[in-house]
């Protein structure tokens, strides 16, 4: 597979501009996390956002699905949800005498999977599955759910009561954790001054079509990335499974997972390369919510943002190369 070209690159980088552009027309003053669910995106994988009710993850998914002129649908996780309310059923037609499979809101380019955390296991295992294998099985017969394929799930920090935490072996499906947060002094005035437009996504118009997003994809797979950084990410996920407070470690999957995320980002940045500065970049949202750290160490006062924030400042990144 041959490097994507500095042309290529320059392409990449004025597109994703434009794409964060629109969506922060209906996501104000956040920039950063829009950023970073179109690295996900682009990157093939799922964000999981936790946050306070009301800050805008609704918006962000229709915001982006409406950029990339894609579908989008919203399923609210509730305790008495089924699997199959999520994948979807089959059911016998009596008219062709043949069962029939209709599709669940599942079916979309980009889902909002709204509260996960308070379906039952078994539906959040459906939901799982889906996202990492692209598909859905019901009565032994594979449905693809088609690219590009994106979930967006968010859980309630504040509110506990009645809900599953999702184990740390699911944890580790999502690309990506990060957190919308509230808007600044500047952006929550604008946000009011426009109070009379309910749903602000409805208003944008699609940039690009969804296989144009299956093309960047697939030319962000293409971005260069030299041995030393490499080395560079093998090491920091070493030290994340010696450091003492660590219980679980980076994976190597976690490792790829990184490694993915960082050539979409050196390609939105109009680089042809990666550089150790993308990996610092993204190594929190990437790689904090894989960690397990050990109860004592929790009970003392560690995170898992402050684990890694040290161990990124004590390993050494190599020297820039801008070779491609």
């Amino acid at each position: 597979m041959s490097t994507m070209t500095p042309e290529q690159a320059t392409w990449f980088a004025q597109t994703f501009d434009r794409l964060v552009t629109n969506v922060g027309q209906a996501v104000l003053g956040k920039a950063h996390v829009v950023r970073l669910t179109l690295t996900c995106m682009l990157s093939e994988g799922h964000i999981l956002l936790e946050d306070a009710p009301g800050t805008g993850k609704t918006s962000l998914a229709r915001a982006l699905a409406a950029s990339v002129q894609g579908t989008n649908n919203r399923i609210q996780f509730t305790p008495d949800l089924l699997p199959s309310d999520v994948t979807g059923v089959t059911i016998y037609d009596q008219k062709t005498a043949k069962f029939e499979f209709h599709q669940g809101p599942i079916f979309a380019s980009i889902v909002l999977a709204d509260e996960i955390n308070r379906a039952s296991p078994k539906t959040q295992s459906a939901l799982l599955e889906v996202m990492e294998e692209g598909r859905v099985t019901v009565d032994g017969v594979g449905h693809d759910v088609g690219r590009p394929f994106m979930v967006i799930a968010t859980q309630n920090p504040i509110e506990q009561a009645g809900t599953y935490r999702l184990p740390e072996a699911q944890l580790d499906r999502f690309l990506m954790k990060a957190s919308i947060g509230y808007p600044d002094h500047a952006s929550t005035v604008e946000i009011l001054s426009g109070a009379s437009v309910r749903d602000r996504s409805k208003t944008l118009q699609p940039l690009i079509t969804t296989q144009a997003v299956t093309e960047m994809a697939e030319l962000g797979a293409r971005v260069h990335v030299d041995g030393a950084v490499l080395e560079y990410v093998s090491r920091l996920a070493e030290e994340t499974r010696n450091a003492p407070e660590v219980r679980v470690g980076v994976s190597v999957r976690g490792a790829l997972a990184l490694v993915r995320c960082a050539k979409v980002w050196a390609a939105a940045h109009g680089r042809n390369y990666v550089l150790p500065d993308d990996i610092k970049d993204l190594a929190q949202p990437t790689w904090a919510h894989r960690l397990v750290l050990d109860p004592e160490a929790e009970f003392a006062g560690a995170t898992n943002e402050a684990v890694l924030g040290r161990l990124l400042a004590d390993v050494a990144a190599p020297q820039e190369r801008r070779s491609a």
